[in-house]
Parts: C-alpha cells; structure tokens; sequence
C-alpha cells in the first residue's frame, strides 16, 4: 500500500474518528476507502466498555447526578467505541444543540440527551428535531416548560430556528411567535409512582431523577397559525415538517457539517461540495447519513486542501490522545480528570458557554489553552511504558536495522502519529532536539529505558508542533 493510500485512509479517521494507529490504518486501506467510509456510516456494535464494569470502580456513575460522572463516563465511550462517527456526531450534535449542567443542575438529563443524539446521529435530520423537542433537558434548557397556550415563551421557538435549523435571515419574529404557538403543551413529567412495583420508574418515584416528555393537550392552542408562508391549525411536528423542506435547512446543516469534518473556513471549492450535500440532503428525506456520504466520498473532502484544515477541538484532542497512547481501556480511577482536561482546554462537556454552543476553529486556541493542550498531550504521548507508545517504538525497531539516527527518528515519530508532514522550520527544530539526544539503539539485546524515553520524548515534542494540533 501507497504512503498517499495511508494518508488518506488517517485523514478521514481524524475526521470521521478520533484517529487511527498504523496498524489500524494499514487494516482499513485493505478494506478500501469507500467501504469503510460505509462502515462508519452503517455502525455494528460499538463494543464500548460496559456499564456494569464500570460501576464497579466508579458507583458515582450509576446514578449520573454529577457533572464530572457524566463527563467521564461519556469519555470512557469515546475512548474505548468502535463506532468513533457515532461518537464524533454525539459531540457535533452536542455542540449545535448546546444544552448545559448550569440551568438543569441534573446530569443524567443530559447523559440522556446525549444518548438520544446518539440513536439519531445518521438519520432524519426531521427525527432529530422532533426527538430534541421533546428532550426533557432541552425543554428546562430553553424554557418550553414555560410555554403555554395563553402566555408563550418564545425561547425555544426563537433557537429552533435561528440556532437549530435555518439561520439567521430566513424567518420573521412573527415566524417566531407562531412556531412558540405550536408547541405550546410540549413539556415534561416527573417519575409517576404506579400501583405495581413493576410500573414505578424510579427509585426516587417524586424526584426529578426521570424527567420525561409530556404533551398536555389542554395546554396547547391549537388555533390557526401562519409559519413561513404555511397556515393551518399547526402542532409542533406540523412546525418541523415545513422547516425541514426549506433550502435554508439544507444549506444551514450541510455547511454546518462541512465546517465540523472538513474545514472550519468555507471557501469556493467547499461551496460546490455543500450544493451537493444539500442535493442529497433532498433526495435522502433529510437523512444526514447520505449527506455525510456525500462529503467523505468528495474530491474536495480527500484533497491537500482539506486536510489539516480544522484546528482539533479540545474533546477530539485528548480522545485522540488517549485512543493513540492506549490508556484508559479498563475502569481508571481519576478518569474523571479526562473530562476536566477538555474544560481546561476549553471545551467542558456539558458545559457549553451559552446556547450558542462554543466558538470553534481558532478560537480553540489561546495563551492558556495552548498550554493545557501540549502537556496533557504531551503527558500521554511521551510515556513510553503506555501501550499505545510502546507499540510505536516497538514499530520503529522493527522497520529498521535497529540503530535509528536523529533523522529517522523524527521521520518515524512523525510518520507514526499522523503521517505528519513538517514544515521546514519545524522539522529542523526537532531534529536539533533529536541530535542533542543522539542515535537511539532499538536492537533486541541492546535496546535500553533510555532508547525508548529517547523516541517517547521526540513524540512529546512533536505533538507541541502546529501540524500535530490540526486535524
């Protein structure tokens, strides 16, 4: 297989994914680009580390009632899923649907919400918006409890539309208001204890553990509404059914899901690739799965242009990071840490900075994020007892004769983890670094702790570097 096969085949993991290692690279470019490109797309089982397991280390996360165990317990699923698209859609959905532990005070809410983008990640992009309307976590978040027949609340109503699904520009605040109108009545429950034991739902059968959608009916005005240029007697499903077939939805979710997996700045070429995203967004009945078909199948989307093009959100980072070092595939005591690494870098899960979602691209990186993000990084990749980086050393002794000069281990240690492709200026930095440290003597017999600190401190430096910190 070709250099070119391995740096496309690790190109679409970082976007699709949270990354690849060589061996896993080499395993995919066998099956072939467009086939797993339907692998992603049409997900078996995730295998992720189960519940039960996981309790057993961590009884703060049978319950989910605390921000930093839903963090952690949703970074176990990160780092240990087979099913990395479905995992990176949860954080795209996440992201656009921003719902945060600030205004709900109630984790497993949002543990809740996240599973339910899950379920939807690939489908109807309608299914989506009538399964977020009825989150409890998005009813409290933008105040649809609030939202009554003889007294609106606009809130969710206003999101809907401006943040949600079709953009600034394209709707009327009179729009608004007859959307608020139309889900009047969609609110939320508390657990109901039953007469049978088998019925009751909750533990804690009054609490607001098991928040779950209600439609009161009583509650909803159902009189005639008008909704962009639409007039009938209009419930919230009428409402999405007419937002979902305007062009200004295709085109909002199409660009949105471009500037997620392949640039964060949108230019002529990308353009052309969203005009063919919104076509199959038509043609599919909104189903992002064939959207997304569209763009990893794109000339756009495999060329030099694309890659390297976004700056690596924090989550995908220290996923990245752990996924490729080969920690925390058991229960870990402090994998909480994991989640409060991605706040630090700004990006805490669950904990968006408003309903906006976070300013992405390179608005991820400043003074003190920067730092968090090379030595949590760092940290990760220049263990070499970590399995993932005893693997690379491991794979560069053996595809040399043993004695690695400072060149080649720059050029393996970079090869490795990406395919990185150094600029001048980088390249002759680190390999100043990789001379101060002098050969590395990887032979069996001869190999050394210091030989393997040797490479382990050259991948350290490396992921410091500007390409390492691109996606």
């Amino acid at each position: 297989m070709s250099n070119a096969d391995i740096a496309l085949m690790a190109h679409l993991m970082r976007r699709a994914g949270f990354g690849a290692s060589r061996d896993e690279l080499e395993q995919l470019v066998d099956h072939g680009y467009e086939n797993v490109v339907e692998d992603l797309l049409i997900p078996g089982n995730a295998n992720v580390m189960p519940d039960d397991v996981i309790r057993r280390y961590h009884s703060e996360m049978a319950e989910m009632r605390e921000l930093n165990s839903a963090g952690a317990y949703w970074m176990y699923r990160m780092v240990t899923t087979e099913n990395q698209l479905e995992e990176k859609l949860a954080l795209f959905w996440h992201g656009l649907f921003a719902t945060g532990y600030s205004k709900l005070n109630q984790a497993s809410a949002l543990v809740n919400q996240i599973n339910t983008f899950r379920r939807h990640s690939l489908g109807s992009f309608r299914t989506m918006l009538v399964e977020l309307s009825k989150d409890p976590a998005m009813i409290i978040w933008l105040d649809n409890h609030d939202n009554h027949r003889d007294n609106i609340n606009e809130n969710y109503g206003r999101e809907l539309l401006e943040l949600f699904s079709m953009g600034v520009g394209n709707y009327t605040e009179d729009d608004i208001k007859e959307c608020a109108r139309a889900f009047t009545g969609w609110t939320l429950g508390n657990a109901e204890y039953m007469s049978t034991r088998a019925s009751r739902d909750s533990i804690w059968p009054y609490s607001r553990i098991n928040w779950h959608f209600n439609y009161r009916d009583y509650d909803h005005d159902d009189g005639e509404k008008t909704f962009l240029g639409h007039t009938g007697n209009f419930n919230g499903d009428d409402i999405i059914d007419i937002i979902v077939q305007q062009e200004a939805t295709a085109r909002f979710i199409s660009t949105r899901l471009l500037q997620y997996f392949a640039a964060d700045e949108v230019g002529d070429a990308a353009e052309a690739v969203i005009n063919d995203m919104m076509a199959s967004y038509f043609e599919s009945k909104y189903e992002i799965r064939s959207v997304l078909r569209t763009l990893f199948n794109s000339d756009y989307f495999k060329s030099d242009d694309a890659r390297f093009a976004r700056v690596k959100g924090p989550v995908e980072l220290v996923v990245g990071a752990v996924r490729m070092a080969g920690t925390y595939q058991e229960p870990t005591f402090g994998a909480d840490q994991l989640a409060r690494q991605s706040m630090y870098m700004g990006q805490g899960i669950f904990q968006p900075p408003s309903v906006e979602g976070w300013h992405e691209g390179a608005e991820w990186i400043d003074s003190g994020a920067l730092v968090e993000r090379v030595n949590f990084v760092g940290q990760e990749l220049g263990d070499p007892d970590n399995p993932g980086v005893k693997a690379i050393i491991d794979r560069m002794a053996r595809q040399s004769d043993g004695v690695l000069s400072p060149e080649e281990q720059v050029a393996g240690c970079a090869d490795l983890i990406g395919p990185l492709e150094l600029s001048e200026l980088t390249a002759t930095s680190i390999q100043e670094f990789a001379s101060e440290q002098g050969p590395a003597d990887l032979r069996e017999g001869s190999r050394t702790e210091a030989d393997d600190q040797r490479i382990a401190n050259l991948l350290r430096l490396l992921t410091a570097t500007r390409e390492y910190q691109l996606a």
